[in-house]
C-alpha cells in the first residue's frame, strides 16, 4: 500500500529537473535489456509491502440488513446463520471472528409477505420458514433453493414454528390455531383451536410427547402429540404470553410476557403458576435457555438480560440494541455466541462463553447506586465502550464490598 502513495506524492511535486532526468532515463532504457530494469516497487515490498495481519475479534462483526429481521436461526454444526425479514426475504450468512470475513451466502424471496420464523433441521441440511402469507416453505440450506411449500397452510397468518423431529413440525397462527404436520405426507395430523389470540411460541418436552404453546390471550396451552389431542389451558396471566421454554431439566416451564414478568410453572402443574419473577423490563419477548437454570431474555427496551431461575435473579446485561426492540435471540451450537436481531436492522453477536460458569448466591446483593445492570460482556453497554475494563474492575470491587441481606426471593416453586 506504500508504493501507490509514494507514486501519487512524486507525481504531485514533479519539477523541471525531474523531467530532464526522466528523459535521460528513457533514452538509456532503449539500449538496456528490459530484464535489467529495476523494480520500482521492490524497496517498498521488502520494507512494508506485506499484507496486514487480519484482526481477530472477540465476536463476529454486526451484520447490517436491508430490512428489519423478525427471526434468526443458527446452523447446528457450521458458523452460519439464516434470518427472515419483514419483506419476506430470507438471507443466509457465514460468520467469523476474523474482521471482514462475514459473507452473504444466498438470499431467497419466495415468501410474498413478512417472514416470521426460520428453523434449521437437526442435521442442518434443511431450512423451514413460515410467513404472514400463510405458507410453510422447505428450502435446501446449501443452495438456498425452494424444495417444497404448503400454500394456505393456515387460515390466518402463521406466527410460530417448531421442529419436533426430522418429520414432524408444529405451526401456530394469528388466530390461535395450532397445527402439527407430518412432512412425509405433506399434511396436518393435528388441527386444533383453543386459544383466543395469536400463538407466539411453541415448545416440546424431551420425550417429544407434549407440546406447550404461549398465546396472546394470556394462557399457556398443553397438547398431547402422541394422542393427538388438547389437554388444557393454564389460568389467564396479565398481558400476552410471548415465549415458552423448558428449564431445570424439564421440571420447570418459563413463559415471558408483554408486561415484563416471567411466569413459572411446575411440569404437570400447568393449570396455575408456581412462581413469577417481575423484571424491570418493558417486556420479555424472547427467551433462550443457556443452562438448566440460566436463560437470556430480549425486550422491547433493547436490552438482553441474563436471568437465573430459582433463585430468581437478574445476573446482568449481555448487550443491547440501543433504544430498539429486539425480535429474536439464538444461541450458537457451541454456546459461545448469542445472536440477536433488532429493529435497528442489525444482527449482533455477543460472547456468552463465560455465562454457564456463573454462580448465583441465595442472598440478594445490594443494588447499585446508579441502577445500572452488571456488564457481562465487553459490549454490554455499547459497542465502543472505552471504559469497559474500568467498569469490570469497579464491579468486582463492589461485589467484594457487598453485604448479605435477609430478604429472600419469590421462590415458591420446588427444584
Amino acid at each position: 500500500m506504500a508504493a501507490p502513495a509514494e507514486h501519487v506524492e512524486t507525481g504531485s511535486t514533479e519539477t523541471e529537473t525531474d523531467k530532464t532526468e526522466a528523459a535521460r532515463e528513457t533514452e538509456s532504457s532503449d539500449s538496456e535489456p528490459a530484464s535489467q530494469d529495476p523494480d520500482p516497487g521492490s524497496d517498498e515490498d521488502e520494507d512494508g509491502g506485506e499484507p496486514p495481519v487480519p484482526k481477530i475479534r472477540d465476536t463476529p462483526e454486526d451484520i447490517r440488513l436491508e430490512a428489519i429481521a423478525n427471526t434468526v436461526a443458527l446452523h447446528p454444526s457450521r458458523d452460519m446463520l439464516v434470518c427472515g425479514d419483514v419483506d419476506g426475504d430470507v438471507y443466509a450468512y457465514s460468520y467469523s471472528c476474523t474482521e471482514g470475513e462475514n459473507r452473504e451466502l444466498w438470499s431467497s424471496g419466495h415468501h410474498m409477505k413478512s417472514c416470521r420464523q426460520v428453523r434449521f433441521s437437526a442435521d442442518g441440511l434443511k431450512l423451514y420458514s413460515v410467513s404472514r402469507d400463510k405458507a410453510v416453505h422447505l428450502m435446501d440450506v446449501e443452495r438456498g433453493q425452494l424444495v417444497s411449500r404448503i400454500r394456505g397452510a393456515h387460515g390466518s397468518p402463521i406466527n410460530s414454528l417448531l421442529l419436533v423431529d426430522e418429520n414432524i413440525l408444529a405451526t401456530g397462527d394469528d388466530g390461535g390455531t395450532l397445527k402439527v404436520w407430518d412432512m412425509r405426507q405433506g399434511m396436518a395430523i393435528m388441527d386444533l383451536k383453543h386459544h383466543e389470540d395469536y400463538i407466539s411460541d411453541i415448545a416440546v418436552d424431551q420425550a417429544k410427547r407434549i407440546l406447550l404453546t404461549a398465546s396472546g390471550d394470556g394462557t399457556m396451552g398443553v397438547f398431547n402429540i402422541k394422542r393427538r389431542r388438547f389437554e388444557l389451558l393454564s389460568e389467564y396471566q396479565s398481558g400476552d404470553l410471548t415465549s415458552v421454554v423448558l428449564m431445570k431439566r424439564g421440571k420447570k416451564v418459563a413463559c415471558g410476557s408483554s408486561e415484563g414478568t416471567i411466569y413459572i410453572f411446575n411440569w404437570n402443574g400447568f393449570g396455575a403458576t408456581s412462581d413469577r419473577f417481575a423484571l424491570k423490563a418493558e417486556s420479555v419477548d424472547c427467551i433462550v435457555p443457556i443452562t438448566d437454570n440460566i436463560m437470556c431474555t430480549a425486550s422491547m427496551d433493547g436490552y438482553i438480560r441474563a436471568i437465573n431461575l430459582l433463585p430468581n435473579r437478574v445476573i446482568g446485561c449481555i448487550g443491547q440494541h440501543i433504544g430498539e426492540p429486539i425480535e429474536e435471540l439464538a444461541k450458537s451450537q457451541d454456546s459461545r455466541f448469542l445472536v440477536s436481531s433488532g429493529h435497528d436492522q442489525l444482527i449482533k453477536f455477543w460472547d456468552i462463553s463465560s455465562l454457564p460458569n456463573t454462580t448465583v448466591k441465595e442472598y440478594r446483593k445490594r443494588k447499585k447506586k446508579d441502577g445500572r445492570m452488571k456488564s457481562l460482556t465487553k459490549k454490554a453497554h455499547g459497542d465502543n465502550d472505552f471504559f469497559s475494563g474500568l467498569v469490570e474492575e469497579t464491579e468486582k470491587k463492589e461485589e467484594e464490598e457487598e453485604e448479605e441481606e435477609d430478604d429472600s426471593d419469590s421462590d415458591s416453586g420446588s427444584d
